[in-house]
């Protein structure tokens, strides 16, 4: 069976992914995932769909999100504990993330290193700006798949910013886990739907430029889903919270 070859978290939504050797996952996420979000001085949100550098820059906290690191290209880290303005509410992607706008050297770093002003937003709960689906998993058979209908050889699986990524699986071999149920360490998640993809997907995971026409691929061999979304990975469910690590096998449950 698939076992889980890298565990990934964005503390800042779409900021560079941190790697992390084993994760706590409850029921509505990891704690410091996507806890934190851009706005701009009009309260739009920014990511990496309209600002693609923001991959190059690292962020890190804790589980509370009361301290939030920001490391820059430069090897420049900016680090303060966290304080809370004024509240915010914010449009993402057909849904609303609510929060605190956090007063700190953050903003200004970010902003120069992207070019624009922005502010930065801690999120109430945990689970940040999703409000469900608080797992997502992808096969290395997948990226191989996309890879070989590309051209390029090996996909890196990062464009894809999913939590789970696992190794030894076949192609799209999680698609056969929907509507089932999978075990991971500790944890058990009820795998619910594939996950539809976005152009974030063709940006390079290191530097935010567009570099490959995944969406274009995914559709040539894949076709759509319900005539809408292009589907590549599934949404988990947690049903029973715990920790997973790196090497973790797949069980698949009745």
């Amino acid at each position: 069976m698939p076992t889980v070859a890298r565990l990934n978290i964005a503390p800042v939504r779409s900021l560079g992914l941190e790697s992390r050797d084993e994760i706590l996952l409850g029921s509505d996420g990891v704690a410091e995932d996507r806890r934190f979000y851009v706005i701009d001085d009009g309260g739009r949100l920014v990511d990496q769909l309209t600002a693609g550098s923001m991959v190059c820059v690292a962020a890190w906290t804790d589980p509370e999100a009361t301290v939030l690191r920001l490391t820059l290209p430069d090897g420049t880290a900016v680090e303060d504990a966290v304080r809370l303005g004024e509240p915010v509410e914010t449009y993402v992607h057909g849904r609303s993330a609510v929060g605190h706008v956090v007063d700190g050297p953050w903003a200004e770093a970010l902003g120069a290193n992207i070019g624009r002003p922005v502010r930065i937003v801690r999120c109430d709960r945990i689970g940040g700006t999703r409000t469900k689906h608080p797992a997502t998993i992808v096969s290395d058979g997948s990226l191989d798949a996309l890879g070989a209908v590309l051209g390029v050889g090996a996909v890196d699986a990062r464009r894809f910013r999913m939590l789970i990524e696992l190794e030894g699986g076949g192609a799209h071999e999680e698609d056969t886990w929907v509507g089932g149920r999978i075990g991971l360490g500790t944890t058990v998640l009820r795998i619910s739907a594939p996950v539809p993809r976005c152009a974030i997907t063709t940006h390079d995971p290191d530097t935010g430029e567009r570099d490959l026409d995944t969406l274009r691929a995914i559709k040539d061999y894949r076709g759509k889903a319900d005539g809408m979304d292009l589907m590549f990975g599934v949404w988990g469910e947690v049903e029973t919270p715990g920790i997973i690590r790196l090497g973790d096998e797949v069980r698949v449950l009745a």
